[in-house]
């Protein structure tokens, strides 16, 4: 799935930095968390903001889905896959999904937990556990569990996701060694209707159609559905599952040393040279299954088959075994944020197909291949924070994949505290398309041609301006190769080069002592033969009461918009998983308008949320029936309201 790390090529000399807590209260129920990531070494603390509710849920305010949360989503903001090597390219809940990434390493004085629930419309439930403690005070360990289960309001389009990740730092007493050890299980389920028969429904004098579940849809006989919470066995639609385990070893060289005061000495280690050896094992499973009475039509219309079985299953399974060996050298022992590191990475890779299900039984075949690559990376992050550098590549040498590779350059530097922030980007991957697009797929795919590498290169700069809440931003790519699906199962790939320029504005007013305004503000321009739709503005506004009413009560509440420019936007393709590229129908939206009420007493976070509250519509009666559509023939719901809360506190 997309959103894999570099793993190899951005790890970091961080072991030997130490927690640090802010001074407090150990009599409070609360506790200072510092946290790192996998392949970083500066410790962040935890957000307690209350402010914006996508913080604390996995959708994000500019992704769209196909009506119902946990459904397929993309997002309205240009992104595209910007990994070299293997992708298998099934990237449409890949924002519901645990990555190594984003997981934390956390170190605490005493046991942290966090538990967050919430329920909302049609008995939707959201489930979030947290827990860190220190089992020595140079070992700990992360817990985390999520799950959104959200039966929708049509016929089925239910989802259930389920994530559990367990993660481990070690260091050793004297600081020379650690171990990260993660493993992590995302199991994401959502069905699929093939969208409602007529947008003419969902605005019908028949009262019948009030109730969504009854509006006739493409796929899925609603007999077999139900809207229960309980009900979670799929009949129509997709099943992704990702296990991974990870062990990193590190061990550091180095000299010992001591900082004396008046009162103390303090001993600790420099490293000089590092020696760093990851093992990962990971499996990938992509399944589309229906087994369901269904419309003869609609799979020979969209995907050419005449004749399906009766039990239409689709199936690729993946396993891959990956190990990497660098070496890591500190210019300055004392500032383990820079460093040069090179290494060289063996990537082992199984992929089994079961053949296609629409074509008659199932033929599993199975294929191997061995890819070798090398990796180099210097970092540099001042402690003023003044520079921050970095520089990364990566080529696949042997293998497969042979020739990919990646390059990246990012900088940031303070201009002034006036100025702000600047930072600068450069990347450039070229790359083999992901193997959805590959002949040797169970899924189908109809090409008139092969495929050649893509190549996309991308420029970014951005100017962050604390002082004025103002930060304006620049992305430029340049794509050749291009390859995406049109209709429902064609592959198409864009020979000539097109350009895309997005521009963004991020900036909170104050509009008086309590009343904020926080707006977002983007611009997206295309030139040349662009396969690609997208809205070219988009913006987001929330205004918000927000202040500390009492001494422990903070409150945060107000309206959340968002509006885009209407476009040809996506379709979907069921089978495929894959948004895809259509060019007949214009998509035009009201607003999105949301009410939210979000309340913090200590360690208790309260949250409401109404939303779509631009349904609203007086045509044949009053309700809420005014639905947008985000791809064809796929309308959000109506009225919802979810009502949740977050509980954190020390054991």
């Amino acid at each position: 799935m997309r959103g894999m790390p570099r793993l190899g090529g951005q790890s970091g000399g961080g072991g030997s930095d130490s927690i640090k807590f802010e001074k407090r209260n150990w009599a409070d129920d609360s506790v200072t968390v510092r946290f790192r990531y996998l392949d970083t070494a500066r410790f962040s603390g935890l957000d307690s903001s209350i402010s914006d509710y996508y913080r604390r849920v996995a959708l994000k305010p500019e992704y769209i889905t196909l009506g119902n949360n946990g459904n397929p989503a993309r997002s309205l903001l240009y992104q595209p896959v910007m990994k070299a090597g293997w992708d298998p390219g099934f990237h449409a809940f890949d924002l519901y999904a645990f990555k190594l990434s984003d997981t934390r390493f956390m170190n605490t004085t005493k046991p942290y937990t966090e538990l967050g629930y919430s329920f909302g419309t049609k008995q939707e439930q959201q489930v979030s556990v947290v827990h860190s403690q220190n089992i020595r005070p140079n070992w700990n360990f992360v817990f985390e569990y999520r799950m959104v289960n959200a039966p929708g309001m049509f016929n089925s389009q239910n989802a259930n996701h389920k994530n559990l990740r367990f993660s481990s730092l070690y260091t050793s007493k004297n600081d020379r060694y650690n171990l990260f050890f993660v493993v992590m299980n995302n199991a994401l389920q959502s069905s699929d209707n093939g969208g409602i028969r007529s947008d003419t429904f969902l605005i019908n004098q028949n009262p019948a159609f009030n109730d969504r579940f009854n509006i006739p849809t493409k796929l899925s006989d609603s007999v077999f559905q139900t809207q229960s919470f309980v009900n979670v066995k799929l009949y129509t639609g997709s099943r992704y599952t990702e296990t991974q385990f990870l062990l990193r070893q590190q061990y550091d060289f180095g000299k010992k040393d001591s900082l004396v005061t008046d009162s103390s000495v303090k001993r600790f280690f420099i490293p000089r040279l590092r020696i760093e050896h990851t093992i990962r094992y990971g499996s990938n499973d992509f399944l589309y299954m229906d087994v369901q009475k269904r419309d003869s039509t609609y799979y020979k219309d969209r995907y050419g088959v005449t004749n399906p079985p009766d039990t239409v299953d689709v199936h690729d399974a993946w396993r891959e075994l990956y190990n990497d060996l660098s070496l890591i050298q500190f210019p300055v022992g004392t500032n383990p944020l820079q460093f040069i590191k090179v290494g060289a990475s063996l990537q082992m890779l199984q992929a089994k197909n079961y053949g296609n299900a629409f074509t008659g039984p199932a033929k599993t075949s199975i294929s191997r291949s061995t890819n070798l690559f090398l990796h180099g990376e210097y970092r540099n992050r001042t402690r003023n924070k003044r520079w921050d550098m970095e520089l990364y590549g990566e080529f696949y040498a042997l293998g497969k994949y042979a020739g990919n590779y990646r390059a990246m350059a990012n900088l940031k530097t303070l201009l002034s505290s006036k100025l702000g922030y600047l930072e600068l980007g450069f990347e450039n991957v070229n790359r083999t398309p992901s193997y959805v697009f590959d002949s040797a797929t169970a899924f189908p795919s109809e090409r008139a041609s092969s495929l050649t590498p893509e190549n996309i290169t991308h420029l970014s700069a951005a100017l962050d301006i604390p002082r004025l809440k103002l930060r304006l931003s620049g992305h430029y790519y340049l794509t050749t190769n291009y390859s995406y699906f049109t209709e429902f199962y064609h592959v198409n790939q864009a020979n000539g080069l097109f350009n895309l320029l997005r521009l963004g504005l991020n900036k909170t007013f104050v509009l008086g002592r309590r009343w904020r305004w926080y707006t977002d503000v983007y611009f997206q321009l295309t030139a040349g033969p662009v396969p690609v739709h997208l809205p070219s503005f988009y913006t987001r506004n929330r205004i918000a009461y927000e202040g500390k009413l009492l001494p422990n009560l903070i409150l945060s509440t107000g309206f959340d918009t968002r509006w885009y420019s209407g476009y040809k936007a996506d379709d979907y393709s069921p089978v495929n998983g894959q948004f895809f590229f259509q060019d007949q129908q214009t998509l035009t939206i009201r607003p999105d308008i949301a009410y939210y009420l979000n309340f913090k007493i200590r360690g208790f976070t309260g949250m409401l949320r109404v939303e779509n509250l631009n349904t609203i519509t007086t045509k044949y009666g009053f309700g809420f029936k005014y639905a947008n559509q985000y791809a064809p023939l796929y309308p959000q719901q109506s009225f919802v309201f979810r009502i949740g809360v977050l509980w954190n506190f020390v054991n």
